[in-house]
């Protein structure tokens, strides 16, 4: 079973529901599913992968897992194989005790926290190569941040491999990732659905993001005018369709 340090009680703050298992390896994490699973005759995980610096975007991945699923399951991971060399890989947020805090009072059964020696073991050596999408010459991420499918591919194969589950919850926001996602499930009939959750925005309308505290005054003013660009085309296609 899984050892004693591979649970965290929460403090006297947190939500009255139940503390999620907390688990750092696969081991530990394999021992905790069967332990659940048994407990709960439980058929559905819903899966929701993450890096952690949670925001009301993933409680919502988070909500809609706990409404589908027998057993919940958050991954907290800051995945360096898709940063490029020059993202923020070392400044990117870890707040991991809040991050479990989040997801404990929506119900969270496990958190699957593990770190890279974990994912990415000595002399690992196999990715998967998501060519299509990371061509420079093509529209999209991959032009600016070189890599980054095959980051994200590579990392998800692995998590899938070692959740198992049934369901998979992702943010509309990351639209190439979520294709991203659904090619590699089909690709490799994973045995997984992928459920795509609507955007969480701000009340001006900018989309929730870990990364928005990187935005000084001027730029999170100047933000949502993508959204309401993009409302605004959405309304001039309406108008000119007669709708």
């Amino acid at each position: 079973w899984p050892s004693p340090a591979a649970r965290r009680p929460l403090s006297s703050s947190a939500s009255a529901r139940p503390s999620p298992w907390i688990v750092h390896t696969v081991e530990e994490y394999k021992a905790a599913r069967l332990e659940l699973m048994a407990a709960r005759s439980a058929t559905t995980i819903g899966f929701v992968p993450t890096m952690g610096a949670l925001h009301a975007g993933h409680v919502s991945l988070a909500v809609a897992a706990r409404e589908a699923s027998d057993l919940v399951v958050a991954s907290v991971f800051v995945n360096a194989a898709q940063f490029a060399a020059h993202e923020d890989l070392g400044t990117y947020p870890r707040t991991l005790d809040a991050d479990v805090e989040v997801l404990a009072s929506v119900g969270t059964d496990i958190v699957f926290a593990p770190n890279a020696a974990v994912m990415y073991p000595e002399h690992f050596s196999t990715y998967v190569d998501m060519s299509q999408f990371d061509d420079p010459q093509q529209p999209g991420e991959g032009s600016s941040r070189p890599g980054f499918f095959r980051g994200v591919a590579t990392v998800c194969t692995k998590l899938f491999n070692i959740i198992e589950p049934t369901h998979v919850y992702f943010g509309q926001k990351d639209a190439m990732q979520c294709a991203v996602i659904r090619r590699l499930i089909e690709d490799f009939n994973i045995p997984v659905e992928q459920v795509v959750v609507p955007t969480v925005r701000e009340e001006d309308g900018l989309a929730m993001s870990s990364r928005n505290v990187y935005l000084n005054t001027e730029e999170r003013a100047a933000a949502p005018v993508v959204y309401q660009s993009l409302q605004a085309g959405v309304q001039a296609y309406v108008e000119a369709r007669g709708g």
